[in-house]
């Protein structure tokens, strides 16, 4: 294992232990200028002098973009430059006495009160559409103009005036001066292309202080360096990662674990800066870059003529120079692949033509077909019996829906049916615009069927909800032994029957009230959505309060009828109903036997049948209660017979 191996190994299994590369210390004149700590409050001395700054460089900027629009991209305010240091006459009176030191403190403090003075400002010139000049004269015609502008605005201002070529230029040449200055500089008008250098620049620091050792380039890329980069575009870059010596893991482990921890300082660098745009970083490693090149890849012939290296380590220019003098060309089997390609993708958009019409746009119109047809009721058809659902529902039955409408559906149906068993073997374009078109027009009318639905299942529910609840209460008042009940007093009854007689809360009241002023507006054609959604709330309150009271007072009153008995160590039950008795021989066999007998005259109990659980819950269901059913002598008499002379009769229960 090579010790640079070893030591990528280490640096990914710590990165995440470490202090946050923010916090780290970073080369002179890099992160640390940009980032620094926050500031206690200023004097208010300094603050004058700040906001005077501001309104000086808000002056002069407008001057600037006024005279020179389209070109400048980019204006920023730049840190004091340092003190220079002592001149050789300075520097030998240091070391000659005390007189050469007061005179170079004397000179010293004199330049640093004028360099205090002055207010050094960067102005970005975009030159790389200009034609009518050459590069030296447009430089030259800009910076004496701007001089002249920064003058007339405050003599304090010193302006540095930079191409935009030159900045790339910079680069290529591997010198980094410029895009460190840009970097230090506190943007005071930015068309996207200062704040873009800057977080890159950042950035790179940081990748480089982790990984500089398998960092084989980092590239700027996409509209940035072809001058096209905004306020809100991304910022893309390449950063090459030489695998060259790495042995211990495969290639893509390494390349996943170095760009899940670069992405991580993209957000970070976002953070510092403050930039919000997004900082969108590849990762490639060499050898497939290099692949790349062989097969003559067009994303890597454009990474090599449009990128502006930020980092270089002899690899990227090189290249990039070798492009230029057509030394890098596409091999042999490239170029065939190339030729190749056309007439696969030619086959891939057939495919795919058929496969929009097979499956696309076939589930396009069919889905919300089953759709609309589950919304009525009917449970989901199959493809090929949804077009004459559509037409039986809504059209013959409902009258809700157009035949033709019908039509285009089963045309879309049929054209999938023959695409998928190859009865047709392609579509063309002129097909497909047609099933399109017809899909749209069948999905408009789709939509507007929900409505039509809709609205017919509101009605239906709102008289379903009405007769369900006037159902119930009938059942409820017949129970109480009210049993005739007219809808004119329908709520009369149910006020003096179940609310005032304490059976019913109030508040079931005035459900049923909102339900019947529903129907009333429904049947006038006043009803709202608001009004049906407070009846159905209501309704359900109030159907599952008067069922849950009938089923309670149907169990007492079953209770009565029943005679419970023991004998021996078992219990049987007798339900005693008007003209039949139902017979449970044990209560705790696991297979329960049931029986039934017809109540004779004399009250006893006749021959017994076998019965079973369900058919005494029929009988029970329909059974009036309290049941008319007096225990006579004779019916003790029959049920000694069928349990025993031991028998007992429980009367309080078990």
């Amino acid at each position: 294992m090579s010790g640079k191996d070893k030591k990528l190994k280490v640096e990914l299994k710590n990165y995440s232990h470490q202090a946050p590369v923010s916090e780290a210390k970073l080369p002179e004149g890099s992160v640390e200028r940009m980032a620094p700590p926050q500031a206690p409050k200023l004097p208010p001395e300094l603050e004058a002098k700040l906001k005077d700054i501001k309104d000086k460089l808000d002056k002069f900027k407008t001057k600037l973009l006024e005279k020179f629009e389209g070109y400048i991209v980019g204006i920023a305010l730049l840190p004091p430059e340092r003190p220079h240091p002592p001149k050789e006459g300075e520097q030998a009176a240091i070391e000659g006495g005390k007189s050469g030191e007061k005179k170079v403190e004397k000179n010293e403090k004199k330049e640093e009160k004028e360099e205090d003075k002055k207010i050094n400002v960067l102005v970005l010139v975009d030159d790389s559409d200009s034609k009518k000049m050459t590069k030296d004269e447009l430089y030259n015609k800009i910076s004496t103009i701007v001089g002249e502008m920064a003058k007339e605005t405050d003599a304090r201002l010193n302006p540095q005036t930079v191409l935009l070529t030159d900045v790339w230029q910079s680069c290529f040449d591997g010198k980094s001066d410029l895009i460190r200055l840009i970097a230090t500089g506190a943007p005071v008008h930015d068309l996207g292309m200062l704040g873009a250098i800057k977080i890159a620049e950042i950035h790179k620091t940081m990748v480089l202080q982790k990984f500089e050792k398998y960092i084989a380039a980092y590239v700027l890329m996409g509209s940035v360096p072809r001058g096209k980069a905004t306020t809100v575009s991304d910022i893309d870059v390449w950063i090459i990662i030489d695998d060259t010596d790495v042995k211990k893991m495969t290639r893509a482990e390494l390349k996943d674990k170095l760009r899940a921890i670069i992405a991580s300082m993209a957000l970070e660098a976002g953070d510092m800066t403050g930039i919000k745009n997004k900082l969108s970083c590849q990762v490639h490693i060499l050898t497939d870059v290099w692949e790349s090149l062989k097969e003559a890849n067009p994303v890597v012939f454009t990474f090599l003529r449009d990128g502006v290296p930020f980092f270089d380590r002899g690899m990227f220019m090189p290249w990039k120079l070798m492009l230029k003098m057509g030394r890098i060309k596409p091999s042999k089997e490239a170029i065939d692949m190339f030729m190749n390609s056309g007439t696969q993708m030619i086959e891939r958009v057939k495919f795919r033509l058929k496969d929009i019409g097979m499956e696309d746009l076939f589930y396009a119109v069919l889905t919300p077909s089953q759709a609309a047809l589950m919304l009525y009721g009917i449970p989901p058809t199959t493809p090929r019996e949804t077009p004459d659902k559509m037409r039986e529902v809504f059209v013959k039955q409902e009258g809700l829906l157009e035949d033709e409408f019908v039509k285009i559906l089963e045309r879309t149906v049929a054209v999938h049916k023959d695409i998928e068993h190859g009865v047709k073997k392609e579509l063309t374009g002129k097909e497909i615009d047609e099933l399109l078109h017809d899909a749209e027009k069948y999905l408009k009318r789709i939509d507007r069927l929900f409505k039509q639905v809709e609205k017919k299942k509101e009605e239906e529910s709102i008289v379903r909800l009405y007769e369900d609840v006037v159902t119930v209460i009938r059942d409820t008042l017949r129970l109480e032994g009210v049993e005739k009940v007219s809808e004119e007093r329908l709520v009369e009854l149910f006020e003096k029957e179940l609310v005032h007689g304490g059976k019913v809360p109030t508040h079931h009241l005035r459900d049923l009230n909102e339900i019947v002023e529903a129907k009333k507006l429904f049947d006038k054609g006043k009803m709202t959505d608001t009004d049906l959604d407070k009846a159905r709330k209501g309704s359900r309150e109030l159907i599952q309060y008067l069922v849950e009271h009938m089923q309670r007072k149907r169990g007492r009153e079953l209770e009565r009828a029943k005679v419970r008995v023991k004998f021996g160590n078992k219990f049987g039950e007798v339900i005693l109903m008007e003209k039949h008795a139902f017979i449970i021989h044990d209560l705790d066999a696991k297979e329960q036997q049931v029986s039934h007998a017809e109540i004779l005259s004399n009250g006893s109990l006749g021959n017994l049948q076998e019965s079973s659980f369900e058919e005494l819950e029929k009988e029970l269901a329909k059974a009036k209660f309290p049941p008319k059913v007096f225990i006579k002598e004779p019916v003790f008499e029959r049920l000694k017979e069928i349990f025993g002379h031991d028998m007992e009769v429980l009367v309080t229960g078990y």
